[in-house]
């Protein structure tokens, strides 16, 4: 009976992080397809996220009023995202939101897949770095090498390119933006998640909602109204289709994501998620034939980079169980 309920165990972790895996490389080629001139054409990259923020945000709405009527089907936290209380507390939120999947989009727009996850990659340095300058957090000197060594592959990985001719340097600026906006937005969800009883699908709903609101005066300025207007497949459903793909990709990310840690554990979920890194990157170069042939320093920065980051991740479990020993010993001779 203990080896049936193991294997279950096993099986059912198996089975979730092979979803996570599935949905989030889905979601990277599905967007890559969506902002490509090869296979949709349309200049309007916000055009792009903000319909995927209106699905996203669409859902979570639809659930919230299913679990009302139907609370034994569906489970969601009950809020409105029209109290003013609500929208002071969540907006700046949602503005680096914002700034964070448009980054991740316009990155991925100029540079192929295979070189995505390296262009944004610094976003463990940028935490390091924010975590001090804001929180006051000190950095252990085995993380700080761990960040010196994602930094250094991560200027590997950009000469190669350079050297390949298939740099994109608003690529790539856009891609340490978004490592920069992700690493802020981090921070400060953790104050906020207080405020909405850390319930992460109401933060979900609330952010998209939102952002699908400051996305339109952005589509303007961007000057996209006018290329939307005059795209040629406006009105061809398979346009429609893929980007409700997209939509449907970009809620069901948070989901499996937030399902991956429930099942394993954040540390797990990091590892997991470096190594699917790894995946794409062999899937994007390997089988798609991306661009160019990669030579071997190109290689050799994406295994610095993933060796940086799965080393920051242990690093990181072990000084929190250390803290955590350290606290719990403490509180025993407190109590002697």
């Amino acid at each position: 009976m203990f080896r049936q309920s193991l294997l279950s165990k096993y099986t059912q972790i198996a089975g979730v992080v092979a979803l996570y895996w599935a949905v989030s490389i889905t979601t990277v080629f599905v967007n890559k397809a969506l902002l490509s001139k090869n296979v949709v054409n349309l200049e309007a990259p916000l055009f792009v996220t903000w319909y995927q923020c209106l699905v996203s945000s669409l859902i979570c709405f639809a659930m919230s009023k299913v679990s009302k009527i139907c609370p034994s089907i569906i489970s969601f936290p009950d809020g409105s995202p029209l109290k003013w209380d609500v929208v002071r507390k969540i907006l700046p939120l949602s503005l680096l939101f914002t700034g964070m999947i448009a980054f991740n989009n316009l990155c991925l727009k100029h540079v192929g897949v295979a070189f995505y996850y390296i262009g944004r990659s610094l976003t463990t340095v940028f935490n390091v770095v924010f975590s001090y300058a804001v929180l006051g957090q000190h950095t252990s000197r085995a993380s700080v090498l761990c960040c010196a060594a994602i930094v250094s592959g991560f200027w590997l990985g950009v000469d190669q390119e350079s050297v390949a001719g298939s740099l994109s340097a608003v690529g790539t600026v856009f891609g340490v933006l978004g490592s920069l906006s992700l690493s802020i937005y981090s921070i400060y969800m953790k104050k906020i998640m207080p405020f909405v009883d850390n319930h992460i699908w109401l933060l979900s709903y609330y952010n998209n909602l939102y952002s699908s609101i400051i996305f339109i005066p952005l589509m303007l300025i961007n000057n996209e109204l006018f290329e939307v207007l005059n795209y040629e497949r406006l009105w061809d459903i398979k346009f429609w289709i893929l980007m409700t793909c997209g939509g449907l990709c970009g809620f069901s990310i948070g989901y499996v994501t937030a399902l991956q840690i429930k099942v394993t554990s954040p540390l797990t979920h990091n590892i997991s998620g470096t190594a699917k890194a790894c995946a794409q990157t062999v899937i994007a170069t390997v089988w798609l034939e991306e661009e160019t042939q990669r030579s071997a320093l190109w290689w050799l920065s994406n295994a610095v980079v993933l060796g940086g980051s799965t080393a920051y991740t242990r690093v990181r479990q072990v000084e929190m169980e250390r803290s955590y020993d350290l606290s719990k010993e403490g509180r025993k001779q407190g109590q002697v």
